[in-house]
């Protein structure tokens, strides 16, 4: 395996009307690794995460995926080699699309199946997909009749449709109760411990949607690093109370995380 990063960030800075929204991040992910991204709310989690998946550009620094800098790529043609999940591109996709159609759209980071030739493998690749999800009843389901947690699946398995080197989930479990929420965490750990998955950055506010399986943590507070590193020496209740500025309990059982204040 390469032991050049996948993705890297270098210097990167965010201004957006005068408000800087993250703050000379250094950050690097190799192929294998698995990272959350942490921190609370308005901590910049979603923003760097547009920038790994092409969709921002920094207001400094470099940007650097799958070794092809921001600013010097047709981001079009690098935005199929990465797999991602996130709110915003979810409010992009058509309502009408049967469940199998949109994780075809994976193949080409496409919002809609209508401009691209799919063939037969395809189409048996997107049904395996949908079925490892526990979602096979539900190929020809349209996408706006589905749960959430049926939706963010689907959208886990359009993710991966393409097998990219790159996966970016950008709070996954987001908005689901406790039965789906447990049953994506899982699902995520069966990804994490996949070999074939090459590299996975998972953000989110919660310890407890952290799967089995991360290795390393990015923690951010106010747009800067306040931590990152293997999360097992990284993610302390010192390290998590200071990114949160509350004092918080932290324990660890059978490889899940839970977090409460004291």
């Amino acid at each position: 395996m390469s032991t050049e990063p996948v993705l890297a960030l270098t210097g990167v800075s965010l201004v957006r009307d005068g408000r800087t929204i993250l703050d000379r991040i250094d950050w690097r992910v190799a192929p294998g690794q698995r990272w959350i991204v942490l921190g609370p709310n308005g901590s910049g989690k979603t923003s760097l995460c547009r920038l790994a998946g092409l969709y921002l550009h920094p207001t400094k620094g470099d940007v650097d995926v799958l070794g092809k800098r921001l600013g010097r790529t047709d981001v079009r043609e690098l935005r199929t080699r990465l797999g991602m999940t996130s709110q915003a591109l979810a409010d992009m996709l058509r309502p009408g699309l049967q469940a199998v159609d949109l994780v075809l759209t994976g193949r080409n980071a496409a919002l809609a199946p209508y401009w691209h030739q799919y063939d037969a493998a395809d189409r048996e690749r997107a049904a395996d997909l949908l079925a490892r999800f526990g979602c096979a009843g539900l190929a020809r389901a349209r996408y706006a009749t589905l749960s959430a947690g049926e939706r963010q699946r689907v959208l886990l398995a359009r993710a991966l449709m393409a097998d990219p080197p790159l996966l970016l989930l950008d709070e996954p479990a987001a908005g689901l109760d406790l039965a789906g929420r447990e049953q994506l965490v899982a699902m995520l750990a069966g990804v994490a411990a996949d070999r074939a998955t090459a590299a996975i950055v998972l953000v989110t506010h919660h310890v407890d949607e952290i799967p089995r399986g991360f290795t390393h943590v990015l923690m951010l507070a106010d747009g800067k690093v306040a931590a990152q590193g293997p999360i097992s020496d990284t993610l302390t209740a010192e390290s998590l109370s200071q990114c949160f500025g509350l004092r918080l309990a932290l324990d660890r059982r059978d490889g899940r995380w839970m977090a409460w204040g004291e």
